[in-house]
């Protein structure tokens, strides 16, 4: 993802990404003394609760301003700014948890390489992020407002399917344990202007090419189109098709 995310706009209106993670923790299933990677881990608030379990974890992001909340909100835990397709393990560790990250990450094969590289033999990889249909109607509402005005908005995403990535984690050694691909319809903070704000957080770079002073009308008709959808009993809704995944490392 280029551009800087807003800790302040994830831990306010959009904490339910962290919140949702919640739930993968006991696929996890973090014992003492067991060394675990949270890959993505943004502010560290699933990092913190798998500190309580009494493993020794260690949270990792590309975003400076994420890490830099991190640090601040936990500063006895330990974090590291590096990239999913490019982090390093000092030793091989126990898991590699990972919520609402991976589908930022289109070289897919390099992270699931390092993730590999990361683990010892037997160790888990569990992860959640966006499967194939997720965002699909808002992401289908931006591309339509950006064409009106003489832009193309691209998906920055990477959303497979079951079986693709459960393929791709055979291929690097990976035995899968567990896979579910379901949809998950996220209502938003009630107001209006809650549709534009999630555009604002997770679509800077859908709109990458569309000049800043043209983004809040490219919102406006966007939500216009998208409203008979994403729109119930006052509220906006985003139309997440989630992956999660528990896999193996083989000897």
């Amino acid at each position: 993802m280029t551009g800087a995310w807003s800790p302040q706009l994830y831990e306010g209106q959009h904490s339910f990404v962290w919140k949702y993670g919640a739930d993968l923790l006991p696929l996890l299933d973090a014992k003492p003394g067991e060394r675990i990677i949270d890959l993505g881990c943004g502010t560290g608030n699933l990092t913190a609760q798998i500190a309580e379990s009494g493993a020794e974890v260690l949270g990792i992001d590309r975003s400076p301003e994420m890490i830099g909340q991190a640090r601040q909100n936990f500063p006895k835990l330990r974090f590291l700014l590096a990239d999913a397709t490019s982090f390093e393990a000092a030793e091989p560790v126990d898991a590699v948890f990972s919520n609402a990250a991976l589908h930022w990450v289109t070289n897919a094969e390099g992270a699931v390489r390092c993730i590999a590289r990361a683990l010892r033999p037997g160790g888990r990889f569990v992860a959640e992020f966006g499967g194939k249909r997720n965002v699909q109607r808002v992401l289908e509402g931006v591309i339509q407002a950006s064409a009106e005005r003489g832009f193309e908005a691209r998906s920055p995403w990477y959303f497979p399917s079951l079986g693709e990535y459960a393929a791709l984690l055979e291929q690097h050694g990976f035995e899968v344990r567990y896979g579910s691909h379901f949809d998950r319809l996220t209502p938003l903070e009630e107001g209006e202007r809650s549709l534009r704000d999630w555009i604002e957080m997770f679509g800077g770079t859908l709109l990458a090419d569309v000049p800043p002073a043209e983004r809040e009308a490219m919102a406006e008709r966007t939500a216009e189109i998208v409203r008979p959808k994403l729109y119930r009993d006052g509220r906006w809704n985003i139309d997440y098709v989630r992956l999660r995944i528990a896999a193996v490392r083989q000897a």
